[in-house]
């Protein structure tokens, strides 16, 4: 008779602080090396904190932000292992998340609100065969939402912040009545920009209603996000040191866009901080530093989504998943150009493209988008004595439109109403179209009842192209609409593992993985250069992990050690273009990049304090190397910028009573080289953030939790660069690191 496995071990539960429930935080069972951050976890961070910015916790995840929200679109960045933020698979719920380009993609933080999210699992190198992305490498981060709660309640919270940060959030839940159950949420958040004048601003709704009918439920989820910000910009380090000569004396982390308008002096005469002299005759704002005013730097956006999930069982040993979605966008940028470039773009295309205007001053640069982007995401389930086989299809068509022109304004006058019925030079109006279709099979096979789990699967992959119209100014001026196609599929990318419970509560587990993906930034790539320059092959990673994790009463743990390789590295350079004698420069696969390393993550609950005083930690240790040269860059060997080899996030829990919490952690990260040549660097740093937690179990009449929490992040306001815009051979582009920020937030349930 076969022995069945004992019941499961004691979890490790701590209740409001950024340490999640064991099991799920090492990922028991897995064959993968996945981690997750639970719902306290989440809510233990500053309020509004952004679901991309969370991922710092977790090991080997390298998150640099712009400001203490993680909330400035342009200024996010992540690479773990090999990979960067347009090579890892997102997804909400049952629904892929496509890609993260900032200009027209789904970026994962528009659409989730911490306190609407039970958990976040993250798969830092193989991702399971049956998660549906065509922009993942192997990693893989999923978001699973909070559904509809059984009983009638809600939760409201209010924050306070520095730089005049306000944050509310109120969720209400019906209760389910004879099946029914429903909720809907609401969030805004504003607050001054850190850096420089302007503001940041989020509106933010989420609902979802459930019918469950036996085992089967039918989800109608919605989310709807507007957000509006103002810009700030990158700098080099001769910017950030003083040394670059800025005429407006600007320098360090709080260099900024000019909140002010400086006169116009005399033609030719010297530049001041208040007076920049006329470079044109009769144009008095044609100095190209009038494009450091602010007014000329924004985003905004506005997305909605959109699923209907059906999950139910077809008889005892089936059960099948199926989701449609569907997703509208629309938003815009403006940036500015200074009027000797738009002059000598004006000429290019006066006498070609009808209706322009020759430029007063300053430019209003229009970029706008727009698209559709719809799916159905479907899985079947199948338990047939020892193996559990699933199989499902995922198929998407994503419509994408852009825009982008520039416009005078005013009297050229920085801070002038834009005319648009004057365009002065057009650049681009193209539609993109990406329909994709995977496919999986895997069976996990169950042996030694039950200690030994083998899974065996592949995935396929087919991605069609088209990218047609105005793509950049050359193709106004040689008046074409040019439509190119591409086509990128692999139908067998296998991911084999298995997992061995040693003991009741040690593991082992091992994985290999194939994954192949869209080449990151398609439009780009297509739009750089002549219909004649050919499409890239997809990129293509293979990945190694070879790992242990242990589940104690009082201390939870997990190390993996991998290996990761992905061929068909972009990069855009001059060239012949093939068939022709004409160079250009186009994006082109050039090599290879290789990354190895180890992650420990761990959490320890010691009965030395009587249970009152945890710990955490996440090590990390990466090296990642370009193997091939490239062009006339001999890069082969040289480390991928901005991957540190080493990260840590750990902290010290203590609860003296019951209601209270106050939590100091650390996050350690080592040099990054910032070019490919690797002749520049910059240094790392550490960053030190505490909370303090009272009320928690504290009740009063009706409202349960009452709390109150103070989050104040980088603590001794450590002054460094973070988000790093790589380069080849030159000098890098950063943003700094945002200062000390302090939050109060006021929260109760009910």
């Amino acid at each position: 008779m076969a022995q069945t496995r004992p019941p499961e071990i004691e979890e490790l539960v701590v209740t409001g602080s950024r340490v999640s429930e064991a099991t799920v935080a090492i990922g028991t069972d897995h064959a993968t090396a996945t981690v997750s951050i639970t719902s306290d976890a989440l809510l233990s961070a500053p309020a509004g904190i952004t679901g991309l910015k969370m991922l710092e916790s977790l090991p080997g995840f390298n998150v640099q932000a712009n400001d203490a929200l993680g909330m400035y679109e342009f200024g996010n960045s992540v690479s773990v292992r090999a990979f960067n933020f347009q090579q890892i698979g997102f997804l909400l719920d049952d629904v892929p998340m496509g890609r993260s380009d900032q200009f027209g993609g789904s970026p994962i933080y528009r659409y989730v609100d911490n306190e609407n999210l039970a958990r976040v699992t993250a798969s830092a190198g193989s991702g399971d065969v049956s998660l549906a992305s065509y922009a993942s490498l192997g990693p893989i981060v999923s978001y699973i939402s909070r559904g509809p709660a059984e009983e009638f309640g809600g939760r409201v919270s209010y924050s306070r912040g520095s730089d005049e940060l306000l944050r509310a959030f109120v969720r209400l839940d019906t209760g389910e009545h004879n099946g029914f159950s429903a909720f809907g949420s609401f969030s805004t958040v504003s607050g001054e920009l850190w850096r420089g004048p302007g503001t940041i601003d989020r509106d933010h709704y989420e609902g979802q209603l459930r019918y469950r009918f036996g085992e089967g439920s039918v989800t109608f989820q919605t989310v709807h996000n507007k957000y509006f910000d103002y810009d700030s910009p990158s700098i080099t380090k001769a910017q950030y040191a003083g040394t670059a000569g800025d005429i407006f004396g600007r320098s360090g982390r709080d260099f900024a866009y000019l909140g002010y308008i400086p006169v116009p002096g005399a033609l030719g005469s010297a530049a001041t901080a208040t007076s920049l002299p006329i470079t044109a005759a009769g144009v008095p704002y044609s100095n190209t530093n009038y494009s450091q005013y602010y007014k000329f730097a924004v985003n905004s956006r506005e997305d909605h989504l959109y699923a209907l999930t059906l999950k139910t069982p077809l008889g005892e040993a089936v059960d099948v998943s199926v989701t449609g979605y569907y997703e509208d966008k629309e938003g815009y940028g403006v940036s500015p150009e200074a009027y000797a470039t738009s002059l000598a773009n004006y000429n290019a295309e006066r006498l070609i493209v009808p209706g322009l205007f020759a430029p007063r001053g300053i430019q209003y640069g229009l970029s706008t988008i727009d698209g559709t982007r719809k799916g159905v995401n479907a899985n079947l389930t199948w338990r047939w004595g020892i193996n559990t086989i699933q199989a499902g299809a995922w198929y998407e068509d994503d419509d994408y439109h852009r825009t982008q022109q520039r416009y005078n304004v005013e009297n050229g006058h920085p801070d002038g109403a834009p005319l648009f019925n004057e365009p002065v030079h057009l650049q681009r109006n193209y539609t993109s179209n990406r329909k994709t279709l995977q496919i999986f099979v895997k069976d996990t096979i169950s042996l030694l009842d039950d200690r030994l789990k083998v899974d065996v699967g592949f995935k396929g992959l087919d991605i069609d192209y088209e990218i047609s119209g105005y793509r950049n100014p050359a193709d106004f001026i040689n008046r074409r609409t040019p439509t190119i196609t591409d086509n990128w599929k692999d139908y067998f990318l296998p991911q084999v593992g298995a997992v061995w419970s040693v003991t009741d509560r040690d593991q082992v587990f091992a994985s290999y993985s194939e994954n192949m993906a869209l080449p990151r930034g398609a439009d780009d790539i297509f739009s750089a250069a002549s219909p004649l320059a050919p499409g890239p092959d997809a990129e293509k990673a293979k990945n190694y992990e070879l790992g242990v994790r242990t589940n104690r009463p009082t201390f939870n743990a997990s190390l993996v050690a991998y290996f990761t390789k992905f061929d068909n590295r972009l990069q855009s350079f001059a060239s012949p273009v093939p068939g022709s004698t004409t160079t250009e420069t186009f994006f082109q696969n050039v090599g290879a990049v290789e990354a190895k390393g180890a992650e420990f993550s761990g959490q320890w609950k010691p009965e030395l304090f009587g249970g009152k005083v945890y710990f955490n930690a996440n090590v990390s240790y990466n090296i990642s190397e370009f193997k091939d040269n490239f062009a006339t860059f001999l890069i082969a060997g040289n480390k991928v910028p901005d991957f540190p080899e080493w990260l840590f996030q750990g902290g010290v829990t203590f609860e003296p009573v019951q209601g209270a919490i106050f939590n100091l952690s650390a996050r350690t990260i080592s040099k990054r080289y910032t070019n490919f040549t690797n002749t520049e660097t910059t240094g790392g740093y550490t960053i030190l953030a505490a909370y303090l937690d009272l009320g928690d179990g504290v009740d009063w009449g009706y409202l349960k939790n009452v709390k109150a929490r103070v989050n104040v992040d980088n603590l001794l306001d450590e002054d460094y660069l973070g988000t790093i815009s790589t380069t080849v051979n030159t000098p890098a582009f950063f943003r700094p690191g945002p200062r000390r920020t302090v939050q109060v937030t006021l929260s109760t349930e009910f």
